[in-house]
């Protein structure tokens, strides 16, 4: 496949946060559009300092500059929940190919060991793991985590008037919602990588919608299936990269994408990333939306109804098997 430039919808986020009207209606049609097409687009006036970034940036390249063993001080296999430190080529997300080259860093809701759903084995529930010697790192992202957690509410609020999803169920996908914070690091890419090894192999997203924070470094891919293309989604700067997750092409049958993407970083330069994958309420069931079944052609639901919290523990498997 070739690969060619190319510039996704911009959203203006501003715009969702205001009042029903002309102006947030034609940025839920943008929206509706691009879950259409690629399933990705660009976000923008989020609101989100420029300094809260520039924080979580620092502590992030600060973190992976320390030594192997302080890092795997706080490794993620110490976890109950999956939090803490991933090795680099800890991660298999493309069959078939190498592990990727990156490490990484989860985080999430802070919860004590004694909170009733840690001590109900629920998946991705637990208390962070925090690396020792860092003063601020664990202040930085808690706020950043709250930060995302405030924006993905807003996203996810046109998102769900563009998959037309009724306010009660809107509610019930909400009420609770679980979000995890993933700081990455990849290292160049080998001058002579083994076959099909990249910073990130060819995957979807699990959850409900990914928001995508990326250095100046470039190389996120975005795959055109229409045309067997791979479209750069270059950093645009004051922006989010947006994609849907596999809940709502689940939930829409298909009809919203959740699209192949993948890093390939031929920087030269160390890259880093921070996505934030918000996957809404554990308990909530996904089931195909009527409208994404067209009766008259005998169409039925490509996958039957699953809560989040089975959606995600089955997605997790596969890449970590």
């Amino acid at each position: 496949m070739t690969t060619s430039s190319a510039l996704l919808p911009l959203i203006d986020v501003s715009r969702l946060r205001g009042p029903d009207g002309p102006q947030r209606a034609a940025e839920i049609e943008s929206i509706a559009g691009a879950a259409r097409r690629h399933g990705f687009f660009y976000a923008g006036n989020h609101g989100v300092s420029v300094e809260l970034q520039q924080q979580v940036f620092a502590q992030s390249r600060a973190f992976f500059a320390l030594p192997l063993e302080r890092k795997l001080a706080v490794d993620k296999a110490l976890s109950r929940c999956n939090r803490g430190y991933e090795k680099l080529g800890g991660q298999s997300l493309e069959a078939g190919a190498p592990p990727d080259l990156k490490e990484g860093f989860y985080s999430g809701q802070d919860l004590p060991p004694d909170h009733p759903k840690v001590l109900a084995g629920r998946f991705n529930q637990g208390p962070n793991q925090w690396p020792h010697g860092l003063s601020e790192f664990r202040a930085t992202m808690t706020a950043y985590y709250t930060a995302m957690m405030e924006l993905s509410a807003v996203v996810m609020s046109a998102v769900a008037a563009a998959m037309r999803l009724p306010p009660s169920e809107y509610g019930g996908f909400m009420a609770d919602a679980m979000g995890t914070l993933r700081l990455l690091h990849y290292p160049p890419q080998p001058a002579n990588p083994a076959p099909g090894e990249k910073g990130c192999g060819a995957h979807t997203d699990f959850g409900g919608i990914t928001l995508l924070l990326q250095d100046d470094n470039g190389g996120l891919q975005v795959l055109d299936d229409t045309v067997g293309r791979w479209l750069d989604a270059p950093p645009i700067p004051g922006t989010y990269v947006v994609n849907l997750g596999d809940l709502i092409a689940r939930w829409t049958n298909g009809r919203f994408h959740s699209n192949l993407h993948r890093v390939i970083n031929v920087s030269g330069r160390e890259r880093y990333s921070v996505p934030f994958f918000f996957s809404g309420n554990p308990d909530h069931v996904v089931r195909c939306l009527p409208w994404c079944m067209d009766e008259g052609e005998g169409e039925a639901a490509q996958a039957p109804p699953v809560t989040v919290e089975q959606h995600l523990a089955e997605c997790y498997q596969r890449t970590y098997a």
